[in-house]
């Protein structure tokens, strides 16, 4: 006669996504938000303005960003544009003159 074995039932495993903790829910800033210790603001949901400092100099970054499927985290994209303080003070100049045709 052939062995059987005895399956054992345990109601815990059943309980489904209620074990499960939910996700904060992520509340719009009026302010500089941080990442990696440094501030930015976001434009849109995907990009970003930042200052860093690399070298010694001081610098403005407007980057896409994208959610790393993986591990979840911002993580900054090919897509931006790094100035200096001296091209950001020159763009400033020129904004009065860029005009959007809308």
């Amino acid at each position: 006669m052939p062995k059987t074995k005895k399956i054992e039932e345990n109601s815990d495993s059943d309980s489904g996504p209620d074990d499960r903790n939910p996700p904060p829910s992520k509340k719009a800033k009026d302010g500089p938000s941080k990442t990696d210790g440094n501030d930015y603001f976001e434009l849109d949901r995907n990009r970003r303005v930042s200052l860093s400092t690399f070298k010694g100099k001081q610098y403005l970054n407007i980057r896409e960003y994208y959610q790393d499927k993986s591990s979840g985290e911002w993580r900054p994209g090919k897509s931006g544009i790094t100035l200096t303080k001296k091209e950001w003070n020159q763009l400033l100049e020129l904004q009065p003159k860029i005009n959007f045709n809308d």
